[in-house]
Parts: C-alpha cells; structure tokens; sequence
C-alpha cells in the first residue's frame, strides 16, 4: 500500500499535466500514451487488448480523474511488483511530463539545475500528505530547508524562511512544489554557495530520504581471510549494511545483514586502529574502525537504529519520522483547541465577574442615593410621628443587609474563580489521563465488536427460536379450540348420560321396589310351606304307628315326599 500510495503522487502529477485546460479531465488519446509509458517504466506486460477496448474512441469524451482510476488500479497498480523496477525512472518520467507545464523560474533565473530540481520534487512528494492536491505543510517545509542546509555546513535563514512560510496562502492551504521550486529558485538559501555544494547537499538528502539509507561514508573494515584493514565506502538502510570499493558504488564487496540477532559493541584500541567497533551476527563478527570518536557514536547510533526498524518490521527510518512529526502536529493542534476552549472560558467567566461588578457598583451608587435621600427626608420630618422615624430605620437595616449580601456574593464569585482555576488545572491532569484512557478505549471497542458479533449471532438464534415458538404457539391454540370444542360436545353427551342416568334410577327404584315386595311374598310363601310341611310329617307319623303297630316305620314314598318338601327353598 505504501508503494502505490508514492506511485499515485507522481502519476497525480502526470495527469495533471495533461490537463491542458484544467477542466479536471484529459483526452482518451493521451491517457493511452500515458499507460503504455507506465507500461514501460513500471516493467509491467503490456495489455494493448484492455487498453484499446477501455479507452476506445465513442461519444464519452475526455476522462477525468475518477474516469482512469479503474482503469491504472485493475491493469497497472495491481500488477506492480517490488523490486521489479527501478522507481526512480518512474518518478523522472512524470517530472519531465510535469515540468515542462509548471516549472518554470521567474525571471529567467535557474539557479537549479533539472537534476536537483527533480530530486526536490521527489523530496517533496515523499513528505507530502496523501491528499490531493499534493501539498507541503509549512513544518515539513522547514525540516527539509534544514536538512538541506545542514548538508551544506550553512545555517538556515530563519527570516528568509518565516517571511515565505508566513504568506496568508501557505498558511490556509500548504505549499505546492511549484512555489518551493520557485522559493528556493531565488537563491535566499545559498548565498555565497557554488553550485556543486548546492547539487552535493541536495543529492545527499535526496539519497538519505528517497533512497532510505540511513547513515553513509567510509569506513576502514578488517577482512576476514587475509585479515587485513581496507578502507570500504559503507552505505546504512533498515535491514543491510551494504560496503563498496568507492563513493560511487558500483563495485559491492559485501553485505551484512541486520536483525533482531544482530548488536553493535565498541571495541577497544588494537593493532594501531582508534575508535573501533563491530557489529555481530548469528554466523560472523564485522570489526571496523571509524575516523574520530564522533563518526564511531554516530555509526553505532544509526546501526542500531537500523536494527530497531528491523525488528519492527518499519522499512524505512524517515517514514517512520515523518508519521511521528504528524502525530506531533495533532497532538499540538489538540492541545491548542484545547487551550483556546480554556481560554473561551476564562473569558466568559471574566465577563460574568466584570458584569456582576457593574452591578454591585450600581446597587451602591443606588444605596447612596437611597442614604441622601433618606438623610434629605428625615431632616424634612424630623416633627412627625417616632413610628415613621421607626419605619426608616427599618428601612436602612435592609439597605445595609443587602450591601452585605452583595459583598458575601462577591466573595463567593472570587470563590468560584480560585474553584475554576483549580478546575483548568485539574482538566490538564485529566487530558494526560483520558490519553491514556483513550487506548484503552481502543482495545474495550475491539472487544465490543467481537462482543457485538457474538450478540448478533445470538439475536439470530433468538429469532429463530421465537419464530419456532410462535409456530407452536399457534398450534397450542388450535389444540385448545379443539379441546375446548370437545369440552362442549362431552358436556352435552354429559348432560344426555346424566338425563338417562336418572331415568336409569328411577327405573332401578321402581325394580327395587318390586323386587321387595316379591321377597315379601315369598317370605310369606316359604313360611305358609314350613307350616304345611311340618303338618304334613305330623299327620305321616300317625298313620305309621296305626299302620304298623308293631314298630315305626317310615313310608319311604312319604319320607321321600317330605324330603322333597323339606327341600324347598324358605
């Protein structure tokens, strides 16, 4: 993303200055040039095929920014690769398109020349912010004008500077590169400076900003299969340390690659060699000698700053000073607002208390006037009645109370003011705080997104339930009017048993009744049949003995008989 973000400014800038009439648009004819020219410098295949169809020749006319950003992300962003290509050349392309448009010093002064004009430009783009259009706030201005002046051993002009930056247009919306060529086209910056000083110096903050190299120069390094001393030109990024023959770099004899298992150690004095030190990995030990003491710290310094980017996975040292010199900004422009609301305050809280003493004057110029006036009237009536003297007095005493109350209320404002002023104090202290509350805050709202994700989830589930509960809930009150219906239809048959149960009753009491009087008679029978029989037997037993005098006997046809009807149920 941080690629595509630097390639967009300088391709912003080539559109641009295509854009002959300034209407926001350019013609499809020269969007197609563009393409196959970044095509080109981007080392990308070409894709004459999309190029054609997507800007073919129709009714459209021109087409603006927002036109060819689909097109320059889907076949040319996105196809880019790191370390494919050399960015350089892709930044000279869109500078030689855009300068022949826009830069041209005033006065036929050129005090650049195009190369260090193109590495300004370049300086310019890498600090600028990722709004378009592309401009410099006067802060960044600043710190690059430093940077250069330092490289040149020359102090910045300060009034030079402040009169440039201070401009009411520079103040409202930045600089654009177009007026930073220009302010440094006037030569207010190198007075007295030859002009390879000028191209040296711009050429080494060009090399240590855009070309993300830390700290360079020469060095004298011990060898490790000879072991002997050779002065190499070292040249310092984020994760190697690079070493060349010479200052021009075109022979490398080596590198040495940082991380997190690298450290840098100071070594004592050996073999006729001062200020050494080396720098050791996991697999060798790299001893060197730097000039003085001073180049040894600024090594050592920057070595491990090197290793610090690495182990943070940061690519670079001044992308990482640049996002810190903007949190800086905002975090003075909050504390600004803040203070100016402080202020706001304080300001009305000042009015408030200068309007209560406008107030508290007149009541006592009103209360003096009252005293004259009570002063003018008593002499008047000093002959009337001791109870009107009395009412006056009574009079003043409320004067008086109210004089005091006034003065009480005052010292309570100045109270307040002491409170308030303790209060703004106790805001400074609290702003720390809610900084630190406000990471805090971060982190709980990452959680209460992973906690809202949850919820949500859970409020899925809920409605699914609640549906399937309206389902059966429905189904309940079907089941209760068919209940309810076979209720009814069981209390009528109800009903009808209980009607025929009764007639049941009273049928089975009429039976009952019947049946007792049926007892009744047989009761009756039985008893009338023991009579007969027992006279039956009698009568038997009188007719043996005159039968048969010689001895009972029985009959066995009577004896039979009597059985039977002995037989007989009672």
């Amino acid at each position: 993303m941080e690629l595509r973000a630097e390639l967009l400014k300088s391709i912003w800038y080539a559109f641009t200055s295509l854009d002959v009439e300034k209407s926001g648009k350019v013609s499809k004819s020269q969007l197609k040039v563009l393409s196959h020219n970044l095509y080109t410098a981007l080392n990308i295949p070409h894709d004459p095929v999309a190029l054609e169809d997507h800007f073919r020749d129709d009714d459209d006319g021109p087409v603006s920014n927002q036109g060819y950003m689909p097109y320059l992300n889907k076949f040319i962003l996105d196809k880019v690769v790191e370390g494919t290509f050399v960015k350089e050349n892709v930044d000279e392309f869109c500078w030689t398109l855009s300068a022949k448009k826009n830069y041209r010093p005033k006065n036929g002064v050129d005090v650049l020349p195009d190369k260090d004009a193109f590495h300004l430009w370049c300086l310019f783009n890498f600090l600028s912010e990722d709004d378009y259009p592309l401009v410099l706030v006067p802060e960044e201005v600043e710190y690059l004008l430093k940077k250069i002046c330092r490289a040149m051993s020359v102090e910045l002009s300060c009034v030079d500077v402040e009169d440039f930056i201070s401009q009411e247009a520079v103040q409202q919306s930045g600089i654009t590169v177009w007026a930073f060529l220009d302010f440094v086209n006037t030569g207010r910056l190198t007075r007295g400076m030859e002009k390879d000083s000028v191209t040296m110096a711009i050429d080494k903050v060009y090399q240590e900003i855009a070309g993300n190299i830390i700290k360079q120069g020469y060095l004298w390094k011990k060898g490790h299969l000879r072991r002997n001393w050779n002065e190499r030109w070292f040249s310092l990024q984020p994760s190697t340390l690079h070493y060349y023959v010479s200052e021009d770099r075109k022979e490398c004899k080596g590198c040495i690659e940082l991380g997190h298992n690298c450290c840098v150690e100071v070594l004592p004095e050996k073999e006729g060699k001062r200020c050494m030190f080396c720098v050791k990995t996991l697999t060798k030990t790299y001893e060197m000698s730097a000039p003085d003491t001073k180049q040894r710290q600024e090594w050592t310094t920057a070595i491990q700053t090197a290793i610090r980017l690495c182990v943070e996975w940061k690519k670079s040292l001044h992308k990482d000073l640049k996002l810190r010199r903007r949190e800086q900004r905002e975090e003075r422009e909050r504390r600004r607002t803040a203070k100016e609301e402080e202020l706001q305050s304080l300001r009305l809280l000042q009015g408030e208390r200068e309007s209560k003493l406008a107030e508290l004057e007149l009541l006592q110029d009103a209360q003096k006037q009252a005293q004259t006036a009570l002063l003018q009237e008593e002499q008047k009536r000093k002959q009337k009645h001791v109870e009107l003297q009395r009412t006056l007095q009574e009079q003043l005493q409320q004067a008086e109370e109210a004089r005091v109350s006034i003065q009480a209320e005052m010292a309570l404002k100045e109270v307040e003011t002491e409170r308030q002023r303790r209060r703004i104090r106790e805001l400074e202290v609290m702003q720390l705080r809610l900084e630190e509350a406000l990471h805090q805050e971060m982190r709980a709202r990452q959680d209460e997104e992973v906690y809202c994700l949850a919820q949500a989830r859970l409020l899925v589930e809920e409605e699914e339930k609640m549906k399937a509960l309206l389902a059966l809930q429905e189904e309940q009150e079907q089941y209760i009017l068919k209940t309810q219906r076979e209720k009814q239809e069981l209390r009528q048959e109800m009903v009808t048993k209980s009607q025929a149960l009764e007639e049941a009753q009273h049928q089975l009491e009429k039976v009952r009744a019947s049946r007792r009087r049926m007892d009744q008679d047989i009761a009756a029978a039985q008893r009338k049949l023991r009579h007969a029989s027992t006279s039956v037997k009698h009568w038997n037993i009188q007719v043996n003995r005159l039968t048969h005098p010689n001895g009972p006997r029985e009959d066995p046809l009577l004896e039979a008989q009597g059985s039977q009807l002995c037989l007989c149920p009672p």
